[in-house]
């Protein structure tokens, strides 16, 4: 049993009203914040940049270096935004932590704003998630009350609006110009760039976009110190970030621990995987990120370790699947969500997701010839990297992994007229479940 847990933005998630400011402060919460303010904008960047903190949200850009890229002679106002559009299948951090611990999220705006100079910030929170928004709005009023957001925060000069938005339901605004867009009052459709949202980005000012989890992140660094947070994780990928289990194991949930620990620890905390089955597939960031076996289970869930085995960490959404679900419906009805939450900009990711959906579900019917898989492949390569935003990257890279390996497994369709496959029987197709031998927990 691993013992590499490091509760820190889960730390309260038991505490009786951990949501509220009384909590939260009962715990030395906004003790950051005052630190923070007594010490200068650009030595809080610095932390950040030493640290080694990487973008929570999936693509593991450097947090520290993003907000250097601040252009500080620009006479425009700075913003912050916090894209809270959690809304990836699988995806399922962003949400608890706002609900369990939201004064965690508003401290860590308060404390990147002043270390950008920025004055405004906006946290935009999915349209559906009503409850989160209720939950996030009542902590940026408690803050507001309490001194810790509003004019001259606690003596020090600076001054802090947070506004909390209500998306409109679009997966395409998690994509961060789409979002932009979204809070601009158009149409969530990805911007074309350069240039970016660090020269121009809300407003056509300077710019930072963070996930929930990255600006929650700080205001830990700042009170224990950069060099507290490297110590954790990886060479490349430090400190600790949220990994959500879901799927066939024994107990689902969110596990805090150190970049790098392996999927069979995180099992092995879950209780295993459900009492007589075995794992067969698991995405190891959501379903935009290429499909990974038990082949995989000790590879170090970090940025480079992950992305060495051919697929992505993302948000670290590991979705487990075992030997009863048929891996060709699961990318299908992936696929069918890419599909529908393409917002039509560009032609690649417009028209593919829309072949894909009738490549792939004619396989799932059992329809057609082996080579149609060399199609399908075919209009995966002719997606990939051609479109405005990663949406079409996403909806090709589990198709083009399961085929990588569980080809026997389409072909299988094919040779009996439709789904084969009998949740009841132990290993329905022996060439591909032959690599799980040994997973079972």
């Amino acid at each position: 049993m691993t013992d590499t847990l490091t509760p820190v933005l889960t730390d309260n998630w038991d505490q009786e009203r951990s949501w509220t400011l009384t909590a939260y402060e009962d715990r030395g919460g906004y003790g950051a914040l005052k630190k923070a303010l007594g010490m200068e904008p650009d030595a809080i960047i610095e932390a950040v940049k030493e640290s080694g903190l990487r973008g929570r949200g999936g693509a593991g850009f450097p947090t520290g270096m993003k907000w250097g890229f601040i252009p500080q002679d620009n006479p425009r106002p700075k913003y912050l935004v916090v894209n809270a559009d959690e809304s990836e299948p699988g995806t399922c951090k962003d949400i608890p932590l706002m609900m369990a611990n939201p004064h965690v999220l508003v401290e860590g705006v308060a404390i990147s704003s002043f270390a950008i100079r920025a004055h405004h910030a906006f946290i935009y929170i999915r349209g559906e998630v009503l409850h989160v928004i209720r939950r996030v709005q009542a902590a940026v009023d408690e803050a507001y009350r309490a001194g810790h957001l509003g004019k001259n925060i606690h003596g020090s000069g600076f001054d802090l609006d947070v506004v909390v938005h209500a998306g409109a339901g679009a997966y395409i605004c998690g994509e961060e110009t789409a979002l932009l867009e979204g809070l601009e009052g158009r149409r969530g459709q990805p911007r074309l760039r350069p240039p970016f949202p660090a020269v121009a980005g809300l407003y056509a000012s300077p710019t930072v976009i963070n996930n929930v989890e990255s600006i929650a992140s700080v205001p830990s660094i700042v009170e224990h110190g950069a060099h507290w947070f490297a110590s954790m994780g990886t060479e490349k990928s430090k400190g600790f970030g949220i990994f959500s289990l879901s799927g066939h194991v024994t107990n689902p949930g969110q596990f805090e621990a150190p970049l790098g620990i392996t999927l069979r620890e995180l099992i092995d905390l879950a209780g295993g995987m459900r009492e007589g089955h075995e794992l067969k597939f698991w995405t190891p960031g959501g379903s935009s990120t290429p499909l990974l076996t038990a082949e995989h289970l000790d590879v170090p869930l970090d940025f480079e370790g992950v992305g060495e085995a051919g697929s992505m960490l993302g948000t670290r959404a590991l979705q487990i699947f075992d030997e009863t679900t048929c891996v060709v419906r699961a990318v299908l009805r992936w696929t069918e969500f890419y599909k529908h939450e393409s917002c039509g900009k560009c032609t690649p990711c417009r028209e593919g997701t829309w072949w894909l959906v009738q490549t792939m579900a004619a396989l799932e019917r059992g329809e057609g010839k082996e080579s149609d898989l060399e199609l399908l492949l075919d209009q995966c390569d002719n997606i990939f990297g051609r479109s405005f935003c990663a949406l079409a990257d996403g909806a090709v890279a589990p198709i083009a992994s399961s085929i990588e390996f569980f080809r026997d497994e389409y072909l299988a369709h094919l040779s009996h007229g439709g789904c084969p496959f009998d949740p009841a029987a132990s290993a329905v197709f022996p060439s591909t479940t032959g690599a799980t031998a040994g997973a079972s927990r």
